[in-house]
């Protein structure tokens, strides 16, 4: 399993929009509205590479409202919680 998170720049107008948007997204199990630099953060579980570059260039590509994106990708999770078997319900590897 890939995880990914995408810091995003989004037009004031369309932050809760592009939000409830991307929270549909199967790929996407969190997204989050913050302060700083960046107006939102969305956490992305998927199964391999591919599923990430289909999220990111086709799925988000056409989304209103998004000026800009930084895709991190996590190596490992350090948690006092299982996160694996949480979010791999379903998923064949």
């Amino acid at each position: 399993m890939v995880t990914a998170i995408i810091l995003m720049n989004v037009t004031r107008a369309a932050i809760n929009q592009v939000a409830e948007q991307m929270v549909e997204l199967d790929e996407i199990s969190e997204v989050y509205s913050v302060s700083g630099r960046y107006d939102l953060i969305a956490i992305v579980r998927v199964p391999n590479n591919r599923g990430l570059a289909a999220l990111v260039t086709e799925k988000m590509r056409d989304m209103q409202g998004i000026t800009h994106t930084e895709t991190l990708l996590a190596f490992k999770a350090y948690s006092r919680h299982d996160l694996a078997s949480m979010f791999s319900i379903g998923l064949e590897e």
